[in-house]
């Protein structure tokens, strides 16, 4: 089945959902979401935005902030823009009915994290990210413009070249009568058939989760709003959604991605046989909780001793990964037992009542903690529009890159770089939308989706294996700490994974787990080739066989096009 629309949104966190408000005033939106609407990593942010709003804080110090946590590899004019435009985020999301919280004079109640040297994150108390995605699904939804496939899963993007390849392949089958293993994506986006990447995209293949149909979305502008990938990784404080999708996507269309080795690992995540992927917000050792070892020592003295407990994400993770193993134990712990119950409850309601439910009494006993995957520092390369190599493809949110975070992001910079790059990207379209449409009405309609062939994937262990294998194989080679024989053993391990996974692709009727396997299996390689190639360490990228920083050589991004891979 084909459908056309104006503008295709992948995905339904904060940057999606705020730029189809936006686009919904000039045309049809349709935004496509892997589950519910509000399965998205913005609905569990608990810290909060990051904007200059108090009298001793300055836009340069913010900027300065962000720069010094990405560690030499920010784009400065990223940083600018994103810290420059903060203000009328914040207006436009309040606009739209975000409230944020305020004191009792009516100024914004304001929390410090990690590597900022001021208070400057706007929050919710630790509910900010919920309160966000409930406002914007309720916004979006009011217009009569746009349409919610819930439940749906893009499989792979429609370009130019795929439809030129289509009716190459279709004119061959044609004449024949033998070749009937022809599936419409069978090419799998191979553009050194054609010497050049595709001009331009037209839109997606959607898969229907609940009864397996693809449906063949036709749009001029699409955009990638697809979030992270915290579900590469066995420990992650992602939502279930978090599979890269979005980045591997654009990669196997031919876009550029670039440092995909910086997963910044969040310091705290609770831990607990039946808590799934619940964080500790930084903000609460923003205000004086600590860090300490099984015997009740406060440890950050012997890693950070100058910023300690407020040092940036990726000093914190390994200060916590040194200490794990240094000790044997499986845990640490976060102490706010010095707070009184009102102020935890005020400040922290969220994690309080959370923990309880686990037999936790935050003001009584300090919390156990590990750190997990939790941000993708790269992705999608795009420019200041959230533009893409491929004309009509935008990316915005955490699956682009867009060089605002560098080597490591600056805590609570992630919801406001969505904001902040969604209106850019809308600011891009207006002006551009009609050349776009257009060039768009003079390309073959792209062809629906062929599965003939393809049988019933009976035995699901074919993915629950793999999915365990690669999600095991990540964390102990490719996570925290790495060297070099671990990440060339795990390039090893995952090049077979990646032929059988690629193998049963074109023999099966799709399924979105069996489409997120092979998307966590394309990005656990690019992650992998990405460590191998930066032969330093810096950010969220340590490697103890280069535990230096080099500028000289490394002081770049670390960039991928699909030509130039190994598999």
């Amino acid at each position: 089945m084909r459908i056309e629309t104006d503008f295709l949104i992948i995905g339904s966190g904060i940057a999606g959902l705020f730029l189809g408000i936006r686009l919904s005033k000039i045309g049809h939106v349709i935004v496509v979401t892997k589950k519910a609407r509000d399965d998205t990593a913005t609905s569990l942010a608990q810290g909060g935005i990051a904007c200059v709003c108090s009298g001793d804080d300055s836009i340069d110090l913010h900027i300065f902030d962000t720069l010094k946590a990405g560690d030499g590899l920010c784009h400065e004019m990223i940083v600018e823009l994103v810290a420059k435009r903060a203000r009328e985020a914040i207006a436009s999301l309040e606009d739209i009915g975000v409230s944020f919280k305020k004191d009792k004079d009516g100024s914004y109640s304001l929390h410090r994290e990690g590597g900022h040297s001021r208070r400057r994150v706007l929050h919710c108390n630790d509910y900010t990210g919920k309160n966000i995605q409930k406002i914007l699904s309720e916004r979006l939804l009011d217009s009569n413009d746009v349409l919610l496939l819930e439940n749906h899963i893009a499989v792979d993007l429609i370009t130019e070249g795929k439809i030129e390849r289509h009716f190459v392949n279709r004119q061959k089958r044609d004449k024949d009568k033998d070749y009937n293993d022809y599936r419409c994506d069978k090419t799998n986006m191979d553009f050194s058939q054609r010497g050049k990447q595709p001009e331009r995209c037209m839109g997606a293949y959607v898969l229907d989760a609940d009864n397996g149909d693809i449906y063949t979305i036709a749009a001029p502008i699409t955009i990638l709003a697809t979030g992270g990938a915290g579900k590469v990784y066995l420990y992650t404080s992602n939502p279930d959604v978090a599979t890269g999708d979005g980045i591997v996507m654009a990669w196997r269309a031919g876009a550029r991605v670039a440092n995909l080795e910086f997963v910044q690992f969040h310091p705290t995540c609770l831990y607990h046989p039946l808590a799934k992927n619940f964080l500790i917000s930084e903000a609460l050792r923003g205000e004086g909780a600590l860090l300490i070892n099984s015997k009740g020592r406060r440890f950050m003295e012997d890693y950070a001793p100058s910023s300690l407990e407020l040092s940036s994400r990726d000093v914190v993770a390994r200060a916590i990964d040194m200490e794990l193993k240094r000790t044997g134990d499986d845990c640490v712990y976060l102490d706010a037992t010095r707070f009184k119950k009102d102020f935890i409850i005020s400040k922290f309601p969220n994690i309080y009542s959370t923990c309880l439910k686990f037999g936790l009494d935050i003001v009584k006993d300090p919390i156990p903690v590990v750190p997990a995957a939790h941000y993708m520092c790269g992705g999608i390369v795009t420019d200041r529009f959230a533009r893409t190599d491929i004309e009509g493809l935008y990316a915005v949110g955490e699956c682009a890159c867009t060089g605002l975070h560098g080597a490591n992001r600056l805590a609570s910079n992630s919801l406001l770089e969505g904001v902040v790059m969604a209106m850019q990207a809308f600011k891009k379209i207006f002006s551009e939308r009609e050349a776009l449409e257009k060039r768009f009405l003079k390309c073959p309609m792209p062809p629906e989706w062929d599965s003939s062939g393809a049988v019933d994937l009976r035995e699901g262990v074919l993915i629950s294996y793999n999915w365990d294998v690669i999600r095991r194989l990540m964390w102990n080679y490719v996570g925290i700490v790495r060297n070099d024989k671990r990440l060339n053993l795990a390039k090893k391990r995952l090049a077979p994974i990646i032929d059988e996974i690629d193998g049963h692709y074109w023999e099966y009727l799709l399924t979105s787990d069996f489409v997120e396997l092979r998307n966590i299996a394309h990005l656990a390689m690019l992650i992998v080739e990405s460590a191998i190639l930066r032969k330093e360490s810096r950010g969220g990228h340590f490697n103890e066989d280069h535990p230096q920083k080099d500028d000289w050589n490394w002081r770049r991004d670390t960039v991928l096009k699909r030509n130039t891979c190994c598999f």
